[in-house]
């Protein structure tokens, strides 16, 4: 079994840019690297493959380094899958309030059925597990970034005839509201922790 992180070089300008404003882009990246972080945590602490998905250079121990390649996000996201050989969950970098029981038990369901899927609040999702990485194919022809990702994925995978099994739905760091909701559920976490060092311009 393998987990990949799917991740952005956390650079000022580059990453959680949706945050800005009220943050400046410095701050945006702090906070990507913190939500990084968290989720790398998440997962070192689980017993499997490790690799991260990497869309620019980041230095990160402990894990196999693959970078992304291919036109568009689905695109890469087929070819990450299709790269490592294996049953592979693969997750974002924008749910650090994912926790290692939730990421075994995810392992543990990708057992039982040819996929694992897990919806964001917003209409995306924040991991899709693949018993046979070659189905990640499904993903080139899925719209990216849109309310309604998700549900065009879970269609793709049971058109394709897999059987599909949920996993629960979280809520991702894409907005400063979602930053602080996110924040909150895991106050102990360095993504908390940058939040709470963050200092926002005053507004009149």
């Amino acid at each position: 079994m393998r987990i990949t992180v799917v991740a952005k070089e956390p650079a000022p300008g580059r990453v959680k840019t949706r945050l800005c404003p009220p943050c400046t882009p410095e701050q945006a990246a702090a906070l990507a690297a913190a939500a990084l972080a968290d989720t790398l945590a998440a997962v070192r602490a689980v017993a499997a493959d490790r690799t991260l998905l990497l869309d620019g250079e980041y230095p990160v121990d402990g894990f196999d380094i693959c970078h992304q390649r291919g036109d568009g996000l689905g695109e890469r996201l087929a070819n990450g899958f299709a790269d490592r050989p294996g049953p592979t969950l693969l997750i974002g970098m924008d749910t650090p309030q994912v926790e290692p029981e939730l990421l075994e038990a995810a392992l543990a369901w990708l057992g039982q059925a040819d996929a694992v899927l897990g919806a964001a609040e917003d209409g995306g999702w924040w991991a899709l597990g693949l018993r046979d990485p070659a189905h990640g194919a499904v993903l080139r022809d899925v719209p990216v970034s849109t309310p309604d990702t998700g549900r065009l994925t879970a269609e793709a995978l049971t058109s394709a005839g897999l059987r599909v099994l949920p996993l629960p739905v979280l809520r991702d760091v894409d907005t400063y509201e979602d930053a602080r909701a996110v924040a909150g559920l895991v106050p102990g976490g360095r993504f908390a922790r940058t939040l709470a060092g963050i200092a926002l311009p005053v507004t009149r």
